[in-house]
């Protein structure tokens, strides 16, 4: 059973996800600042740069969005050229163009932008030009992947899309059908708006990040949804009821206790566990985290871990401890980019391999995907996830004045 725990104050909205008494995922939106990721809007294109096959486009925001030639070429790669063109052919400034976020802007960076649009929902995701039907891999049986395979086709007009989240394995075809109506009809809308608007114009905003949650991660029937905010409890329960069958009826718990809530759940212990750079594991091992601005490197240790008969055995039961709270931790902080993880040195290759599957066993529980790139020749293993909104660290934690993150302050700096 997961809980999620959701915490409102006229400054900011927190949400907490524990998943059998785990935290697994946190996250946060300021009121004062909407994130971006998701939402549509119609731009102008202001500067094509055929050096770097790339745009910038006017979205109405601080800085123009970067489109890339990828981003504009058709989504099914059967469509795409095999030697792609000049985007000077493609783009001119001046030009008007639906174009969808996919990334937040961050530091000096706008935001990333895409034409390759989609809509996710409750059961599928809905893509409007992408010519093709997709199932998740994390269906069970090949016979339920077939069944939503042909129920996409059945589903789709022309060129649309359809990807079948793993949520919608044993679904009714009518609440699927629904969900596939709605969102074209969220589509057909954005067109409207597109042809009413001048740019720069916001054309279709995302959900906001507890309905946005609800959607992706919440089973009304299983899970628990508490608040310490009774406006929020409302809007919960109006969209529970909206995604959830006829025959359930959502429960939406409110916390009324003076202790706040995420103190009273041990949410913040758990914060202040799991966000801390050297990060203590069951057993006594532990593991060291740093981030830079390109990559994530993770430090593992033996610490006060002597356990088993052998070395080897020893060091392949912490690197396979490791191996599961990273991979958790990566979902609870969101880590985008590139990821190190420095293992302890094993000598069987089976070691190896089991390390790999235990991170790719907890890794399926992650909605943001994730590749294993492999074992490099130093021994280290490489990873990259994807990250289309801010890091959670970012709004868990400021950084220090002083040092300005590095942990470190010049010897010669007098108090």
């Amino acid at each position: 059973m997961k809980q999620m725990i959701v915490s409102c104050d006229p400054k900011e909205t927190r949400m907490a996800l524990l998943d059998e008494g785990q935290l697994v995922e946190f996250a946060s939106e300021r009121s004062a600042v909407k994130g971006i990721a998701g939402n549509f809007y119609k731009g102008k294109v202001m500067n094509v740069l055929p050096g770097i096959q790339a745009a910038f486009v006017d979205i109405g925001q601080k800085k123009n969005g970067f489109l890339y030639i990828d981003d504009v070429l058709h989504p099914h790669m059967d469509k795409q050229p095999r030697v792609k063109p000049n985007i000077a052919d493609l783009l001119h400034p001046g030009q008007e163009l639906i174009v969808q976020v996919t990334k937040e802007p961050s530091g000096s960076k706008g935001a990333k932008l895409t034409t390759h649009y989609s809509l996710p929902g409750r059961w599928l995701v809905y893509m409007p030009y992408a010519d093709y039907i997709a199932v998740s891999k994390k269906v069970s049986t090949e016979q339920e992947r077939n069944r939503l395979r042909h129920l996409g086709e059945r589903l789709r007009d022309n060129e649309e899309g359809v990807i079948l989240r793993t949520v919608a394995e044993g679904e009714q075809d009518e609440a699927i059908e629904n969900d596939m109506l709605n969102l074209r009809h969220i589509w057909h809308r954005i067109e409207a708006e597109a042809e009413r608007q001048r740019p720069p114009a916001e054309l279709h905003r995302d959900l906001g990040l507890v309905e946005r949650m609800i959607r992706d991660v919440f089973h009304p029937e299983a899970d628990r949804f508490i608040t310490d905010d009774p406006q929020c409890a409302a809007v919960a329960e109006s969209f529970l009821q909206r995604i959830s069958s006829a025959d359930i009826q959502p429960v939406v718990e409110i916390y009324r206790e003076r202790e706040p809530i995420f103190a009273h759940l041990g949410v913040e212990e758990r914060l202040h566990h799991d966000f801390q750079r050297k990060i203590w594991l069951e057993g006594g091992s532990y593991i060291v985290w740093d981030q830079t601005e390109a990559l994530t490197v993770i430090d593992v240790n033996t610490g006060k871990f002597t356990g088993g008969a052998t070395l080897e055995e020893t060091v392949t039961h912490t690197n396979i401890l490791a191996a599961q709270s990273i991979a958790r931790l990566l979902r609870l902080r969101d880590t985008g980019g590139i990821i190190i993880i420095d293992f302890i040195d094993m000598d069987h290759e089976s070691s190896r391999h089991a390390v790999v599957d235990a991170l790719e066993q907890v890794l399926l529980q992650d909605r943001t995907k994730t590749h294993i790139v492999g074992w490099t020749r130093l021994g280290l293993l490489e990873l990259t996830r994807k990250k289309a909104r801010e890091e959670t660290i970012s709004f868990a934690f400021q950084t220090c004045s002083v040092c300005h993150g590095t942990g470190r302050i010049a010897s010669w700096i007098k108090d």
